[in-house]
This record gives C-alpha cells, sequence and structure tokens, in this order.
C-alpha cells in the first residue's frame, strides 16, 4: 500500500528512478481500486466516482511509468510506444518487467541501493 500512496505523493516527478515492485504494487492497487469503484458504478448506477478516479490517476501513472523506464536505462519518450497497437503493448510489459540497471545511470542511483 505504501507504493501506492508514494506514487500520489510523487505526483509531478518524472525524474528519477523506480523499482520494478514500485511499479508493480502501484499497478496492482490501482486495479483492485478501479475494480471496486467499477462494481460500485455497476449496483448503484453512479459511474462518475470511478470517472474521477482515472481522472486523478492518469499524471502519478505516466510519471511512474516514466520512472521505471529510466530504472532499466530507457527514456521516457519510449511510453510512446504505447500508442502502437498491441505490439507497443507488448514491448513496454517487457520493458517494465525487466530488471534495474545495476549501479548508478543517467537518470539517478540504483533505488535497490538505496
Amino acid at each position: 500500500m505504501n507504493y501506492y500512496i508514494d506514487a500520489f505523493k510523487n505526483y509531478f516527478k518524472f525524474s528519477g528512478r523506480a523499482r520494478r515492485k514500485e511499479y508493480w504494487m502501484f499497478v496492482l492497487f490501482n486495479f483492485i481500486v478501479s475494480l471496486v469503484l467499477g462494481i460500485i458504478g455497476k449496483v448503484t448506477g453512479i459511474t462518475i466516482l470511478s470517472t474521477i478516479y482515472g481522472i486523478a490517476v492518469i499524471i502519478p501513472s505516466l510519471a511512474l511509468c516514466f520512472r521505471r523506464l529510466h530504472d532499466t536505462g530507457r527514456n521516457g519518450a519510449w511510453i510512446l510506444l504505447s500508442l502502437i497497437p498491441f505490439i507497443g503493448e507488448i514491448v513496454l510489459f517487457i520493458f517494465f518487467c525487466l530488471d534495474s540497471q545495476s549501479g548508478e545511470n543517467k537518470y539517478g542511483p540504483n533505488p535497490k541501493g538505496v
């Protein structure tokens, strides 16, 4: 849960690095919250909650994606691969699953060592 909250604390932080665990824990909690809000929306007929949540998570999600790409030694612009249907998403999925670059890279020190 701390990783989920940390993503919101670093709302506009597009620099630095993010560990795999930080990224995937945010994805997991984001999925759970979205699922619960979707179920609440279906039951009550009020879908505005999930819409507001979706808008609120866009920037922290992008910032975390940038930092995760930085951790693997890639520029944040690689996120544009998501615009290529299917193939771009698979490539990004692989990048997000890769281990951190060992030691310090041009985006900062390895978060595993901090």
